[in-house]
């Protein structure tokens, strides 16, 4: 994989290019990071330092985005895990790649690849869906890696949502034999059809959190509101640190 650019915020070494300059390599793992996931991480540990240890950290959120303008002056583009998605499908698509789905329901699964055979038909693809657990058994992930392994795609897609998923990609890495491992969580639902990704004027307007919490206000107002205002807090106080 060729160097890529990056830029150090709250702690954390931030991918600070564009998605042309992402490789498909040997394992390379990339997760992303947003507020919540940053407050999740300041309480654990292993969530950190699996996130501390990607090959690649997108900025999946614009609170990351102000954080970076507000403590570094340094502007950076927001790059959802839904961007990553769909660009590597079209990468995938022109090379006659493969990819694998390894996360969510067997529904949700099913909808994907149909979805795929319609959009993407030069791709072949894969999916399991994990024991819906916490931990797995070590029978359970080593069935799990061995059905990957075996089909050995370009791409592995990872949702199990944060941060189960980025703990999991990072204590398996060098177990895989994959290209690129991707941990990208919801995606897989907005993919499916099953969950509405707000449209592009949301987007576009740095406003995507606000429309996933008026579709989804009961699950989403903690992830936005209560961690919103701690991330806000902890962004000043790095702020304030930094002067004195």
């Amino acid at each position: 994989m060729n160097k890529v650019s990056n830029i150090n915020c709250l702690g954390y070494s931030i991918f600070n290019g564009r998605l042309e300059d992402i490789e498909i390599g040997n394992n390379v793992l990339v997760n992303t990071i947003n507020q919540y996931s940053y407050c999740i991480a300041e309480k654990d540990e292993l969530f950190k330092e699996a996130l501390k240890n990607s090959d690649i950290l997108l900025p999946d959120g614009i609170a990351i985005v102000h954080a970076s303008k507000f403590l570094n002056g340094t502007k950076i583009k927001k790059i959802a895990g839904a961007d990553i998605h769909n660009f590597l499908l079209q990468k995938l698509n022109e090379e006659n790649g493969s990819c694998f789905y390894f996360g969510a329901s067997e529904s949700t699964l099913a909808k994907i690849e149909e979805r795929l055979k319609q959009e993407f038909s030069n791709i072949r693809f894969k999916s399991y869906s994990p024991p819906f657990k916490s931990k797995f058994s070590n029978e359970e992930n080593s069935e799990m890696i061995h059905v990957i392994n075996e089909f050995n795609p370009d791409v592995l897609f990872v949702g199990m949502t944060a941060p189960k998923q980025e703990k999991w990609a990072y204590d398996n890495k060098n177990k895989l034999k994959t290209g690129l491992i991707c941990s990208i969580g919801a995606v897989f639902d907005f993919y499916a059809g099953t969950v509405q990704r707000p449209g592009k004027i949301w987007v576009a307007l740095g406003l995507e959190w606000l429309g996933r919490l008026l579709k989804e206000p009961r699950r989403m107002w903690r992830r936005y509101i209560v961690y919103g205002f701690i991330f806000l807090n902890k962004m000043v106080v790095a702020k304030l640190t930094r002067r004195n």
